[in-house]
């Protein structure tokens, strides 16, 4: 039974019918009728398995393919018209080549298959931030995890009514080839095709796909922004809550600070934190000109291995129902999980992330790095009070940051909006052991978003730029965090975590004109005295060692930084250009 009359919507399945030949098709409805007869038929295939229904009710546990693991950049495509309009950092593919290349790789692609349309909004329904997608998928996993992740069911064909505004989502498993792996993405199309995957970011094309390749190109066009950031709320005792939207690159904390537990000093005076979002931003300038931001999703696809009671006891506490568990250990003798960094307690009998036996004395991994839990928002014990919330929340600040162990302070405020959009074009993180080969290589990655941006990075850019005009004094400033600094021995400086809240204190305290700053080379600088240093085991001195600015080292990343400028030719704003010659002299 078809949930709209939409004649674009229905022309469109139709076409992808002809093309993939399944032999049934079933619209998704989101009822939790229906989705307990596709969890049933998961399990009966071994595609899931139902975990302990006491421990964590509502779990189940699924393994991907075991070179199905990751996103796939390397497979990963922008097919605009031209070349130029992807950019240079993304990888381009003709969008003739590409329909016609992966047509034939979908041709029959679902022949015994059954065929699942997933109708779905990011963002609520009725809200000003509401976009519709429909998937069109081969897999009950992505269906499970899209009704996690995204809002599915009638509501997003009512959103959408006679329109033909909206994405269009292909997916199919095929055999997972790793030759003819691709996720291509048509921003000028509306249309995301993703084949010979079953892994997560590949596959539920509400996610990176959408609501941040495609709609950071909607978003140029409509004059919004799509990021991939964090966004988080802190609510002083007179319930006043100023949020913070924040990016960072992978492998630097950003989870946790979204899910951030208050230290004892802020949580004893009545201070609370509030999580609206772990992972996307969409943010736009509301009646009154300020930015306010929603996350589209309704879920959290987090990485498993690490998070424990003392890392992230929000994050745990999210998938403790629920929730879909992907390349985690299996814990035989009660149906639980387990995975590196949650306890100090590997099972004795237990299945590894490949689906083998698995003896945790061996020194192999049980569960894969990059395992993941697809989680409800609403189970997050600090979930905003805001996070249905239609029209979104308003930003006060944004935060770049990244893992520098000597150049970055622990924080810095851009001196205006355009500074602040050259720190963020700036920003880039040194390599961990974890990345394969060097350590200390120094990647950037502007506004964290050089595997998402769905067009040619200059232009995003002056996008950026764009909007500050728009929003003149309303623009919520910017700033630059890193919480990785280290001694001569590698020791990191900061102890992070919740104690990433007394720099958060500062930065609000900067946008309501409570402290004053010290001028530096790079930017505003705090006051040792001003960010609160009580219950730490810490000094003032150690503080402002925090807080030096190295000019040897900053025009070495000047020049790093005119490196990547140099890819991007002449679809960089000079205004940029200018910005970074101002480092330059200031660092001599």
């Amino acid at each position: 039974m078809s949930l709209t009359n939409n004649k674009y919507v229905l022309g469109w399945i139709e076409e992808m019918k002809a093309l993939v030949k399944p032999d049934q098709v079933i619209w998704i409805d989101g009822s939790d009728q229906q989705l307990e007869q596709l969890r049933a038929e998961a399990c009966s295939t071994g595609e899931m398995e139902k975990l302990n229904e006491e421990k964590l009710p509502g779990c189940y546990l699924h393994r991907t393919a075991p070179t199905d693991v990751a996103r796939v950049e390397g497979r990963t495509f922008i097919c605009t018209r031209k070349k130029e309009d992807a950019g240079p950092t993304n990888n381009w593919m003709d969008p003739k080549e590409a329909y016609e290349t992966l047509g034939k790789l979908y041709d029959g692609a679902m022949k015994g298959r059954t065929m699942y349309i997933i109708p779905y909004t990011m963002a609520h329904s009725g809200s000003p931030f509401a976009k519709v997608g429909i998937e069109l998928t081969d897999s009950i996993y992505v269906v499970l995890n899209m009704c996690i992740m995204t809002r599915v069911g009638p509501k997003a064909m009512e959103q959408l009514g006679d329109s033909p505004d909206f994405v269009k989502g292909l997916h199919a498993k095929k055999d997972l080839s790793e030759k003819d792996k691709y996720i291509c993405q048509f921003p000028e199309d509306n249309t995301i095709w993703s084949i010979n995957s079953g892994y997560g970011g590949n596959v539920l094309l509400g996610k990176k796909c959408f609501a941040l390749r495609i709609a950071s190109f909607q978003a140029k066009n409509e004059g919004w922004m799509a990021e991939h950031m964090l966004i988080l709320g802190i609510e002083n005792p007179q319930g006043e809550t100023k949020y913070i939207t924040a990016a960072f690159p992978s492998a630097c904390g950003k989870t946790n600070l979204a899910m951030l537990i208050p230290p004892e000093i802020y949580a004893k005076a009545g201070y609370k934190v509030w999580c609206v979002g772990d992972d996307i931003a969409w943010l736009r300038i509301g009646p009154d000109g300020r930015l306010w931001a929603v996350n589209p999703e309704y879920g959290f696809f987090g990485v498993a291995p690490g998070t424990n009671a003392k890392s992230n006891p929000n994050a745990l506490a999210s998938c403790s129902r629920g929730t879909i568990f992907t390349n985690v250990v299996h814990n035989l003798d009660d149906n639980t999980v387990w995975w590196e960094g949650l306890d100090k307690n590997p099972p004795r009998n237990a299945i590894n992330w490949k689906g083998e036996k698995w003896d945790y004395t061996d020194g192999s991994k049980g569960a894969h790095p990059n395992s993941r839990f697809t989680a409800p928002a609403k189970n997050c014990p600090c979930i905003s009070p805001e996070f249905d919330n239609p029209q979104g929340v308003p930003i006060s600040a944004i935060i770049f940051g990244g893992r520098r162990a000597k150049t970055a302070p622990l924080v810095y405020e851009s001196r205006d909006w355009a500074h602040g959009v050259f720190v963020g074009s700036a920003m880039a993180s040194e390599t961990t052991a974890a990345a394969s080969g060097a350590v200390g290589v120094v990647r950037r990655d502007p506004m964290a978003m050089l595997p998402f941006c769905g067009y040619n990075m200059g232009d995003y850019f002056a996008h950026w730029l764009e909007m500050g005009e728009k929003l003149g004094d309303k623009a919520p400033r910017i700033y630059n965090v890193n919480w990785f600094r280290t001694d001569e021995e590698g020791h990191f400086l900061w102890p992070g975590f919740g104690d990433n809240m007394r720099v958060l204190m500062w930065i609000l305290g900067r946008c309501e004109g409570k402290f004053d700053a010290v001028e530096s080379p790079i930017g505003n600088l705090p006051k040792v005295d001003d960010i609160d240093l009580t219950g730490l085991d810490m000094t003032k001195e150690d503080l402002a060692n925090l807080l030096t600015v190295d000019k040897k080292l900053w025009a070495e990343d000047a020049a790093g930084i005119r490196e990547f400028y140099a890819k991007l030719g002449d679809r960089l704003p000079k205004k940029l250009m200018e910005e970074l010659e101002i480092l330059e002299n200031n660092v001599k």
